[in-house]
């Protein structure tokens, strides 16, 4: 949670989750409270208002998220608090629209509506107006980020629109131009996302910018032509996760109460029988799982990164047993599965199991320095990773896609799984085994550095 430049009539607070590189936000005015883009777990926010004896009061959703589920509903039943998003987004809970021209008091100072589509179609950015009727601030949910903006690729599925990427793009063009570039520009920018989220592709590591630094240095808003920005917008995006249509329908309904539903996982017995055919989720460090784990389980660390690589690993429809060596590491994996929505998923949490009857191979450093030919090698980094090649032969499958492409690999050789640090490598190797019978697989772990 980090302060920002705050006034005597308004006080922004930034609320930074790292692991999701998204930014939520509290503006306070006197004991009047409205957020903005809230993350799942609402505690933070009341423990922000309790802070400052203050209320509550409004809830702003600048569209409905795909890579984390927010507690709007969730603040909104619990504190009376409305919530005010686009009428676009079709929302199904209690709600008012706000678009283009509307705007609500707080406090002493206005909240503005701007519709900002391309990013999605329901974006909007929200203008914060001071008492002297000067615009302080923008926020801009997905729609600009700090040395970026959003991608637009994210709402082709028919489930969630059926909206081309083109003319999204298009829009964002129109958006970033007509709408936000046009604003002052010391206008202060808080984005909805951080470096590292996959919303969009070259993030700043810096978390809040103004209109002006923005118009100077971002890539996307460089003078060019609206055919021009897609084409370079649409150049090297990251992969899509499965988890984000299901987040974004998830925003859409409402998510139930956070903590009552980490309350209401299942907490397993070590040694109780599991479900065959249930995916093994194994949340230990690597070498504790290669020293022993149960079969077919399928090595996620808890770690940054954990949410994003179980939603881009498992489909949102598939239920699954996560394990972890301590309560306190169960609890926190628990509660991070919830943050993407993919707690009631779970279909139990266990301790580490007593018997451990799988153990992983070992890769030979020095035997894959001088003889890379006698392994199958498959680079599991994203496409824009791969363009530099570590071992030339090898086979490009990025790990979202490896349940699924399992089959493509040959198998007349020792298979031989590598990223560009370790972290996946160990999720890739552990999936391979059981889809690969009969086949050696390793994990060439962070010893792929050696190589680099």
């Amino acid at each position: 949670m980090s302060p920002l430049p705050s006034s005597q009539s308004v006080q922004i607070q930034q609320f930074y989750d790292k692991g999701l590189a998204h930014a939520s936000y509290a503006i306070r005015c006197g004991r009047h409270v409205a957020l903005i883009d809230p993350s799942r777990d609402p505690q933070p926010y009341y423990d922000f208002a309790d802070e400052h004896d203050a209320t509550i009061e409004v809830v702003i959703e600048t569209h409905p998220h795909a890579d984390f589920v927010s507690s709007h509903l969730e603040i909104a039943e619990e504190t009376g608090a409305a919530i005010y998003c686009s009428k676009l987004t079709k929302a199904a809970y209690p709600h008012q629209h706000f678009d283009d021209g509307d705007r609500l008091t707080l406090g002493t100072v206005e909240l503005h509506a701007l519709s900002t589509p391309g990013h999605s179609p329901d974006s909007i950015s929200v203008l914060l107006i001071d008492e002297l009727g000067q615009t302080r601030a923008v926020f801009t949910g997905d729609t600009l980020f700090v040395g970026d903006v959003g991608r637009p690729d994210l709402r082709e599925n028919e489930a969630v629109g059926g909206h081309q990427r083109e003319q999204l793009a298009a829009q964002l063009y129109r958006s970033l131009h007509e709408k936000l570039l046009t604003l002052p520009p010391a206008t202060k920018v808080y984005p909805a996302h951080g470096p590292g989220s996959l919303c969009g592709k070259t993030t700043s590591t810096e978390l809040d910018s103004t209109i002006g630094k923005e118009a100077r240095s971002n890539y996307a808003l460089q003078p060019m032509e609206e055919t021009e920005f897609v084409r370079v917008l649409l150049e090297d995006q990251p992969f899509v996760p499965k988890y984000f249509g299901h987040d974004v329908l998830l925003n859409k309904q409402g998510a139930s109460p956070f903590e009552n539903n980490v309350r209401c996982v299942p907490r397993l017995q070590a040694d109780e029988p599991l479900e065959p055919g249930v995916l093994l989720i194994d949340t230990r460090p690597a070498a504790q799982f290669k020293a022993g784990h149960l079969p077919s389980a399928i090595n996620l660390q808890d770690g940054g990164k954990f949410e994003t690589w179980l939603g881009s690993v498992v489909g949102p429809d598939e239920p699954f047993y996560l394990i972890a060596d301590s309560r306190i590491a169960l609890d926190t994996v628990i509660r991070k599965t919830a943050k993407i929505g993919y707690e009631t998923n779970i279909k139990g949490a266990l301790l580490t199991p007593p018997i451990l009857p799988a153990v992983s191979l070992l890769a030979n450093v020095e035997e894959v320095r001088q003889h890379p030919e006698n392994f199958t090698i498959v680079d599991i980094r994203n496409r824009s990773e791969a363009k530099q090649s570590l071992f030339p032969g090898a086979l490009l499958i990025p790990l979202p896609e490896l349940r699924e492409r399992a089959g493509e690999i040959p198998r007349d050789k020792p298979v031989l799984v590598h990223c560009a640090g370790g972290y996946r490598s160990a999720a890739g190797a552990s999936i391979l085994v059981p889809l690969l019978p009969g086949t050696a697989v390793y994990d060439l772990g962070e010893a792929v550095q050696e190589f680099q």
